[in-house]
């Protein structure tokens, strides 16, 4: 029998983890490649026959506004995260270097650029000259806009702090932001449209966010017995987000499509067809989260669950992206 001496096991060993860790970053780029096409190429596939128009510039739009909402589910995730893992027993002391930092920054730039839009009369500006900053204090649009660039610019400066927990302020400041955005005051019960985008932003946003960096965690501490108690806190969690964010959802579709076009709206329209991947994608998240949890139970660590709990983030990062495209389309026709 033939021993492999131990230098060629670990020479072997360092070779299968420079390959693994190529394979992640071809595929991290893959995906971010896809989420960019999803809201610069779907606004066309989801409005071709439908006789609606888009606004001008609604690709860009919906990547703006595709970053400002991963910008909001990073440092949510964290702070999220961070309290379960403080509360598991014989946790280790180390964690992942946050990217909040860099989620203000982005952040920053996305709501910059959503503000410039709305300055030039929800207009794309193809000049500085075009922008009139005044008149975002005049609107309720433009006040909108003007808060969520200033609570991107606060959150990068607490998340630079010694208290990064201080972001959830202006975190909040951006979700409710967002939902008066989305119901003006000219809409049917716009309180309770406002709240309804609320919960839905919030548990999405703590549903991605916190799974992103709880399987970071976990990587973190590989071998450590406190992961499999982390993911299980988390999953525990994660139900509860799904149902609230299944039930925002489906209740905030029946307000803007009476129950008896919704069928008809959900392959006729821009909207509904972009609602209808949203919904497909989501079910794929259920299943790999379903998948996630049996092959945590049968086999108890976080080795487990780590490949399908890693698709379903990276099937979440689209669904991000399909929400940034839906918030830019026409809304749906009440019948």
């Amino acid at each position: 029998m033939t021993l492999i001496p131990p230098a060629a096991t670990a020479e072997d060993t360092r070779g299968v983890g420079r390959r693994a860790a190529t394979v992640r970053t071809v595929a991290v780029l893959v995906l971010v490649a896809l989420a960019a096409l999803i809201p610069l190429l779907g606004p066309s596939a989801a409005l071709r026959d439908t006789g609606e128009a888009a606004a001008p510039g609604v690709g860009g739009i919906a990547v703006l506004r595709t970053v400002l909402f991963a910008a909001v589910c990073v440092p949510v995730g964290e702070l999220f995260v961070k309290r379960l893992a403080a509360r598991v027993p014989e946790a280790p002391g180390r964690l992942p270097p946050s990217w909040s930092p860099y989620a203000a920054a982005a952040g920053f730039l996305a709501a910059l650029g959503l503000a410039s839009v709305v300055a030039t009369g929800n207009l794309v500006p193809h000049s500085p000259a075009q922008i009139d900053v005044g008149g975002l204090y005049r609107t309720r649009d433009g006040s909108l806009a003007l808060l969520e660039v200033n609570a991107f610019l606060v959150m990068g400066l607490c998340a630079l702090s010694r208290r990064p927990s201080r972001q959830v302020w202006p975190l909040a400041a951006v979700v409710v932001a967002e939902a008066l955005r989305a119901h003006p005051g000219t809409e049917s019960s716009p309180l309770v449209g406002t709240a309804l985008t609320v919960v839905h932003l919030l548990c999405g946003a703590l549903w991605v966010g916190a799974l992103l960096y709880a399987l970071r965690t976990l990587r973190l501490w590989r071998g450590a017995a406190a992961g499999a108690a982390l993911l299980g806190r988390y999953a525990r969690v994660a139900a509860v987000l799904l149902a609230a964010v299944t039930a925002t959802g489906v209740w905030s579709t029946l307000r803007r499509m009476p129950p008896d076009t919704v069928l008809h709206q959900l392959t006729a329209t821009a909207y509904g067809r972009t609602l209808l991947a949203k919904v497909i994608l989501m079910a794929g998240v259920a299943l790999l989260a379903l998948w996630a949890r049996i092959r945590l139970s049968r086999a108890p660590g976080p080795p487990a669950a780590s490949a399908p709990a890693w698709a379903e983030v990276a099937v979440l990062g689209v669904v991000v992206a399909v929400s940034g495209l839906l918030t830019a389309l026409p809304l749906p026709i009440r019948w």
